[in-house]
């Protein structure tokens, strides 16, 4: 069985556990818990036929990727880049948190989360953003850890990437 360690990054309370624990055990809690350094789970999977064991490392919320933060990027084969829709300044982090990401493992498949799209009233980041993502070639989804939209297919999307 192949093992591949991923890590989701994201600013503060943009929702990352909220999106693993959807993604391992189907589950939302709308009790906010903050990551303190890095939070790993794991879930096997059989993808067309092929058993893979994916180790997802969340790590707590920064704006920037402190020299402990890339440590935990160690060894990573890809990662999930999660913004807030309801917090336009999160979306801009997340584009440097990518920059610093990719500087660090260098050009390995990331996918694009805007989460909390249930939010639709609340939302800052504009409704067609994923798709224009999808259209300059990243790989991106709106994303609700509360409802489930899209975050199987966004977990495995990365997944076959890898």
């Amino acid at each position: 069985m192949k093992t591949r360690k991923i890590c989701v990054l994201g600013d503060f309370s943009v929702g990352k556990t909220s999106l693993t624990s959807r993604f391992v055990r189907n589950v939302f809690s709308e009790r906010y818990q903050t990551t303190v350094g890095v939070k790993i789970d794991t879930l096997e999977l059989d993808l067309a036929g092929e058993p893979i064991k994916l180790v997802i490392w969340d790590l707590a919320g920064t704006d920037a990727l402190s020299t402990v933060s890339l440590s935990y990027l160690r060894g990573a084969s890809g990662y999930l880049l999660v913004a807030d829709a309801t917090r336009a300044l999160t979306f801009e982090s997340a584009k440097n948190l990518h920059a610093a990401a990719q500087k660090f493992l260098g050009p390995v498949p990331f996918v694009v989360l805007l989460n909390k799209a249930d939010l639709a009233a609340e939302r800052e980041i504009a409704l067609d953003s994923a798709a224009k993502l999808r259209e300059e070639g990243w790989l991106a989804f709106d994303t609700s850890a509360r409802s489930g939209e899209n975050v199987e297919h966004a977990f495995l999307a990365l997944a076959k990437l890898l």
